[in-house]
């Protein structure tokens, strides 16, 4: 099947997660499943941002993992168009065909202290990418990451330090360098600056845009701040227990919320009026839904 839009870069159908949880005996099938992801599908536009947001175990970084194939999906599609316009589904393609696909699709994580090896100096850290795929050469590698951390605000010299001389959001932009070494036309952030103060996490935004301009990035944002998503993101994704619940461009989510679950969390949202009240009569619509598709599972699972 072809991706319904030429434009699109990433298309996911159907994709499912599950967890196995006990055993009923030795080489048995286990006795029940924790549905991390279940049956999960969005389309990803080139050059456009996708927050995926809900609370927490609502499997919005078990997607983004499954998506990156940092864990195997237990079924579904993720298709990944390349720069010469070829279409893969990643979930079946075996290691060696799927290395050289990852230096397209890179990743940033939530945390800057443990996402970086602190034996590394920052130049090797920021050019181990180049390293493992075999694309440049010593001298080009250190030119390749000279330019990269100017590009995103750091200097030359900071290449020969290790990673505690710096600050979270130093951190940040390391990882962010290391990320864009490959040049990918996706990445993946996972939380990637919820770990920082407000006045860091604006500068890092603005510099994600920047580098979006520049070098016509695609982004899959995870996170759960709805302010940052609300000025980062073109569209949303909302999840709940491992399923998208609502999916709408940034400014009509917002405005005009259509399901509860997505009401609620905005309503969540603290309000600089402590005289606007919360909205009770959502939480009690989202508990009506939750008891009907409680007894709808257990019938089916009878």
């Amino acid at each position: 099947m072809k991706p319904d839009e030429p434009t699109s870069l990433l298309e996911v159908k159907g994709l499912r997660k599950w967890f196995p949880v006990g055993k009923r005996g030795w080489g048995r099938s286990p006795a029940s499943v924790v549905k991390g992801v279940d049956d999960v599908s969005f389309t990803l536009q080139a050059g456009e941002t996708l927050g995926l947001v809900g609370e927490s175990g609502s499997g919005k970084t078990t997607t983004a993992r499954c998506v990156m194939r940092a864990i195997e999906p237990t079924a579904g599609e993720v298709r990944f168009r390349l720069p010469d316009g070829q279409w893969v589904d990643l979930t079946r393609l075996p290691e060696r065909r799927l290395k050289p696909v990852r230096q397209h699709m890179q990743m940033v994580f939530q945390d800057p202290y443990s996402s970086l090896n602190p034996r590394m100096t920052v130049g090797d850290i920021v050019a181990e990418p180049l390293l493992l795929h075999h694309l440049a050469g010593r001298k080009e590698r250190e030119d390749q990451v000279v330019a990269m951390l100017e590009r995103v605000g750091l200097r030359a010299d900071h290449r020969l330090r290790y990673p505690h001389a710096f600050s979270g959001g130093q951190r940040q932009r390391i990882s962010i360098a290391r990320a864009l070494i490959m040049r990918p036309s996706l990445i993946v952030c996972d939380e990637a600056t919820s770990a920082l103060d407000v006045s860091v996490q604006a500068q890092v935004l603005d510099l994600l845009k920047e580098l979006q301009r520049d070098f016509n990035l695609t982004y899959l944002f995870v996170a759960h701040n709805l302010d940052v998503v609300r000025n980062f993101c073109d569209r949303v994704a909302v999840m709940r227990r491992g399923r998208i619940v609502e999916l709408a461009e940034t400014s009509r989510l917002f405005a005009a919320p259509q399901h509860p679950y997505t009401r609620l969390l905005l309503s969540a949202i603290p309000s600089p009026d402590p005289d606007v009240p919360m909205n009770f009569e959502v939480a009690d619509e989202l508990a009506r839904l939750d008891t009907a598709a409680d007894a709808s599972s257990a019938a089916g699972d009878a």
